[in-house]
């Protein structure tokens, strides 16, 4: 099992035990990918739910870029939804759940058709 198979299985025991969701692993796999080198980062792999800015950089990077989505409140209300369902209190928000978890909440997951 490589490197990222390993992070995708850490990601999937996330989302079930700290966000009490089943996750859909095919479109977990793609959200990973699409994640890039950041996940072997351990900076990069994560997300500061208490930082303003890395919450602009989330909204600005993936939700208006990758998922094609427009500029408006919802975008940092869902954000924020996001990191509350996954925990404020959890130090490792990994990134590339707390992009899976807005892909599901916006209902785009064809941008990873």
């Amino acid at each position: 099992m490589g490197k990222r198979d390993e992070l995708i299985a850490v990601y999937a025991d996330d989302l079930k035990n700290k966000c009490g969701m089943t996750p859909d692993m095919d479109l977990l796999t793609k959200v990973t990918i699409g994640c890039g080198p950041a996940i072997y980062n351990a900076d990069a792999s994560t997300v500061a739910g208490s930082q303003p800015e890395e919450l602009e950089t989330v909204k600005n990077n993936f939700l208006i870029k990758k998922l094609g989505l427009s500029d408006s409140p919802q975008l940092m209300e869902a954000i924020n939804s996001v990191i509350e369902t996954y925990g404020k209190s959890e130090r490792n928000k990994y990134r590339a759940v707390v992009y899976y978890m807005l892909t599901k909440h916006f209902s785009k997951e064809s941008v990873y058709g």
